[in-house]
């Protein structure tokens, strides 16, 4: 069998080969995801081979995605494979935070380790490697900030151009400046990240140019290597919990996934319970798993939140989001601006950084703990989804007392480090460090 493209909508399940260009089911406009043959090795042959691979310096091996290629049943040439070594990201063990949290130990996954400093890059060499592949020429996003960086990188190394449209005046400098550096043609719009999505697929489709947001199943399967990655770091034993942000919800799809076929593989015995947390202003997924229902949705019209990366209040993958929470027993919490903005600074004291929306995944978890919904005993990996230099503006006014929340209300810093402006005189200064 071939890998193919199929609609995820159980009633539908049709197929359609991997060299459309679709996003959507056309028949029922369901959401695709990449099926393809298992792999032939055994479960103990795939960790050795991806075990000796880290040895390798040939590019593929060295790529924290590809070295899975097994897991990506849609290969192309080798030829076609845009990387930039994405993957390859650590396991940081974080005592402040874990306590903070509420937990006796957790663990951090840091995306923010990737070459353009997010997860999206795991997804990001998978959907250009796609588009170069079905010779697209023009490749396009979305994005809030982080997809535009990631997508700007991995299209100049493949010789596309990218093409960027954003929200005018809700994107950080810091992502927006490697979009500009990495030559995105780069468009302001004044509407919201969703409005924009409807917009710019219509211009995809009219224009022929490859759309490579969390809709592309492409997109998806990359993703799916941070887990496959995580359990090999792991030694192929789970977790109890895995915690992530929730915005688009591609990488809560992306790692049910992976931790199914896994199951299904051998490769690992049980699937740890997902949690899923998203910003209180941006929260229409924790609001539908209160009532889930196929016709519950409602996307928030208006999404607030500083925490840039996860203010999306229309999530396209929220079918295949609340499957994956389902199949592993998960939850999904909520957290305020302000439980954001701590957890952050709690983060930055174990002297590991993460951008706003990655410190959801510690807020949330230090509210789920107090509410016993996990236990302070549990083994929490928790991923954190970019670099703490992200989003800088934010971490000089938490520290410094200026941050504010979206509704002009001040976000008082428990953890606030004001810098101290002092005369040029070493006795002074000296009786302030005593």
């Amino acid at each position: 069998m071939s890998a193919d493209l199929i609609c995820f909508e159980s009633a539908c399940r049709t197929r359609y080969p991997i060299t459309e260009v679709i996003y959507n089911c056309p028949r029922c406009g369901g959401l695709l995801e990449v099926t393809g043959p298992e792999p032939s090795e055994s479960a103990a042959g795939l960790k050795r081979i991806w075990r000796e691979r880290r040895m390798s310096n040939a590019p593929l091996d060295q790529s924290g995605v590809w070295r899975y290629r097994e897991m990506l049943p849609f290969l192309p040439d080798p030829a076609d494979v845009i990387t930039l070594r994405e993957g390859n990201t650590p396991l940081l063990d974080a005592p402040f935070a874990a306590r903070y949290g509420g937990l006796q130990r957790l663990t951090f996954k840091h995306q923010g380790f990737n070459p353009t400093g997010s997860f999206k890059d795991n997804g990001m060499t998978c959907g250009a490697t796609q588009a170069r592949r079905l010779g697209m020429k023009r490749v396009a996003c979305v994005s809030t900030g982080n997809t535009s960086a990631s997508m700007a990188a991995y299209a100049s190394a493949g010789g596309l151009q990218p093409i960027i449209f954003i929200p005018h005046g809700n994107i950080s400098y810091g992502k927006l400046a490697q979009a500009l550096e990495y030559g995105a043609k780069t468009f302001q719009v004044e509407a919201n990240f969703d409005q924009i999505l409807k917009l710019v697929r219509v211009l995809a489709e009219e224009l022929g140019i490859y759309l490579l947001n969390s809709i592309n199943p492409f997109r998806i399967e990359g993703q799916k290597t941070i887990l496959v990655e995580m359990m090999d770091q792991l030694d192929w034993n789970p977790p109890d919990w895995i915690v992530v942000p929730g915005g688009n919800l591609g990488n809560v799809s992306a790692f049910g996934k992976a931790l199914r076929e896994m199951v299904q593989l051998g490769l690992i015995s049980r699937i740890p319970r997902l949690a899923v947390i998203q910003a209180a202003g941006s929260a229409p997924f924790h609001e539908f798993m209160q009532h889930p229902s196929r016709d519950s949705f409602r996307p928030v019209e208006h999404p607030e939140t500083l925490a840039t990366a996860i203010k999306i209040g229309d999530p396209v993958s929220w079918p295949k989001a609340w499957q994956e929470v389902v199949a592993s027993s998960g939850i999904v919490e909520k957290v305020t601006e302000q439980e954001i903005a701590d957890a952050k600074a709690a983060v930055g004291l174990c002297g590991i950084g993460c951008e706003p929306a990655s410190a959801a995944t510690l807020a949330g978890i230090r509210k789920l703990t107090g509410a016993g919904a996990i236990e302070g005993t549990s083994n929490v990996v928790a991923v954190l989804t970019g670099n703490v230099l992200k989003d800088p503006d934010y971490i000089y006014k938490y520290h410094t007392g200026q941050l504010t929340g979206p509704e002009g209300t001040p976000l008082l810093g428990a953890f606030g480090n004001q810098p101290i402006v002092v005369c040029n005189d070493p006795q002074k200064i000296a009786t302030m460090l005593v």
